[in-house]
């Protein structure tokens, strides 16, 4: 079973997001709260908790994993090997599709300076609300296609 392991957000830019437990996803929006929120293709970011394991395993440089900073934080599989435009159901109700994998880092990517590498660019997943609704932490993500 793919599931929410844990639901982040910030209220503001520059600051480390916060885990909470629950949160209402608005359609074309994002998380409701979340600094970033907004229309556009990336009103979500995901990463699956394998992919943090990778980087926690190889112990790179003190690099702490919760500053690849992604709202939804997933277990059971990885998202980043389903195709773009894929739907995933999220709870009983969200419904969100992918719209691109990795992204370009930035010059002030702290993951990229400490470790030279950055397993947002290669394995994060971004998405847009296509349909809303309230999800919390422990939700089944099924994937609908």
């Amino acid at each position: 079973m793919t599931k929410i392991l844990a639901i982040s957000i910030s209220t503001q830019k520059g600051v480390q997001k916060t885990e909470i437990q629950e949160a209402v996803l608005r359609e074309n929006h994002g998380i409701e709260g979340e600094i970033r929120s907004g229309p556009g293709m990336r009103q979500l970011s995901f990463l699956a908790s394998e992919s943090k394991d990778q980087i926690r395993d190889k112990n790179q440089v003190g690099l702490c994993v919760k500053r690849f900073a992604e709202n939804i934080t997933t277990e059971g599989v990885s998202l980043s090997t389903l195709p773009l435009g894929t739907k995933l159901q999220i709870g009983e109700e969200a419904v969100i599709e992918m719209t691109q994998i990795g992204k370009k880092c930035h010059s002030e990517c702290e993951a990229k300076h400490l470790a030279d590498d950055c397993v947002m660019t290669r394995e994060g997943i971004f998405g847009r609300v296509i349909k809303g609704g309230k999800i919390f932490t422990g939700d089944e993500i099924k994937v609908l296609g």
